[in-house]
């Protein structure tokens, strides 16, 4: 095999391809009738039963351009190679609709949702059904090579927004593994406070337990055990997440945390928080949760929120969850919930059994809204 073939022709279905959408059956609603109509209208049209017959191949095709590219193309090109012959040896001319031009979405699709094999082997189908039907109408060099690449450059367009999906995709997943690896820190630094208090209680109730059973003595030594190597696996564990392998030792943030943040925002816009509810008893993780989210949706708004001059940042808490919410007044152009910074926020939230949704406010401007267990995912 050609080495620099090998990654194409080893590359895997792309990444989303869909199922049959709805504009699919649209589509061949629209042209089935348009293409009965042209053979029944045009008074050029060669061999008129073939012609609608092979046009309407085409057309129920791509009803299956997306889930099976290959068998689409096989079926249409192969069916239009031979034809194409036919015409040839009885020189009868160009057969064909002008409805068939929609023959073209088929290359785009084995490029944009095929695998690499079934690449490899669609295109020749298409080169060759194409070369054929130049042959059948050959006017020069100059034409032939233009038609020629006529026909493959929906190809090459597939081929181009599959490798922009997949760059988003890639950069999507390192969004969520940074926010995995951040939420690692956090859950780290929490059980290490807690697993450091459980050693030096254990270390201290051998010292005090001369005057008790051996057993006690025992137990607290296996707890103190347990306790250090606990904290060492953990340390292990997230020593390796982090690309530079540095312990964090910024003190966690909370939701005490988030009347500061807004305080260091100069503005405009200004920045207002409510705090409602039992807020004292959070576990650290979702506190910490709460202030990233908060953190990130506030930049967003300074940074984004044309005209705005308020962002509203409000956390309420009951026996079960907490809810934050991040809205502000400015205008929606230019504004949209596909970007990176909602992904990892989103992450981070169902990390923790949570959700988000970020979308337009109900009156103007843009609100993120967040519900977090006050007891995190564990609960």
């Amino acid at each position: 095999m050609i080495p620099a073939l090998r990654p194409l022709w080893t590359a895997p279905r792309a990444p989303g391809a869909p199922a049959r959408v709805w504009r699919d059956w649209v589509l061949v609603g629209l042209l089935v009738p348009t293409a009965v109509l042209e053979a029944v209208l045009r008074p050029d049209v060669l061999w008129r039963p073939l012609a609608l017959a092979v046009t309407l191949l085409i057309v129920v095709s791509l009803l299956w351009r997306r889930t099976h590219p290959l068998a689409a193309v096989a079926g249409v090109f192969g069916t239009l190679a031979v034809v194409d012959v036919v015409v040839l040896v009885s020189g009868a001319g160009e057969l064909a609709l002008y409805t068939s031009v929609c023959v073209l979405l088929l290359p785009y699709a084995l490029c944009r949702w095929g695998s690499g094999r079934e690449v490899m082997l669609g295109l020749p189908l298409v080169v060759v059904s194409a070369a054929l039907g130049i042959a059948g109408t050959y006017t020069g060099v100059p034409d032939a090579i233009l038609e020629l690449l006529f026909v493959l450059s929906p190809g090459a367009i597939g081929a181009g927004v599959r490798a922009g999906a997949g760059s988003r995709l890639r950069e999507r997943e390192q969004v969520r593994v940074r926010e995995r690896e951040q939420l690692a820190r956090e859950l780290h630094d929490t059980v290490a406070h807690h697993v450091s208090a459980i050693a030096v209680r254990a270390q201290a109730g051998r010292v005090v337990a001369a005057v008790d059973p051996v057993a006690a003595v025992d137990a607290l030594r296996v707890i103190e055990a347990e306790a250090s190597r606990a904290l060492t696996e953990m340390r292990l564990m997230v020593g390796a997440l982090r690309d530079d392998g540095a312990a964090d030792l910024t003190p966690q943030r909370g939701v005490a945390d988030i009347e500061r943040l807004a305080r260091a925002v100069s503005g405009p816009p200004r920045v207002e928080v409510e705090l409602s509810g039992d807020l004292d008893d959070l576990r650290p993780a979702v506190g910490a949760a709460l202030y990233r989210l908060a953190q990130e949706s506030v930049t967003n708004a300074v940074r984004h929120a044309r005209h705005a001059s308020q962002v509203t940042v409000r956390v309420a808490a009951d026996d079960e969850r907490v809810r934050l919410t991040v809205a502000d007044d400015g205008e929606l152009q230019g504004r949209g919930a596909t970007g990176y910074g909602i992904v990892g926020m989103t992450e981070r939230a169902t990390l923790l059994g949570g959700t988000l949704d970020a979308g337009p406010g109900p009156d103007r401007g843009w609100t993120v809204a967040a519900v977090l267990p006050r007891a995190g995912a564990a609960a």
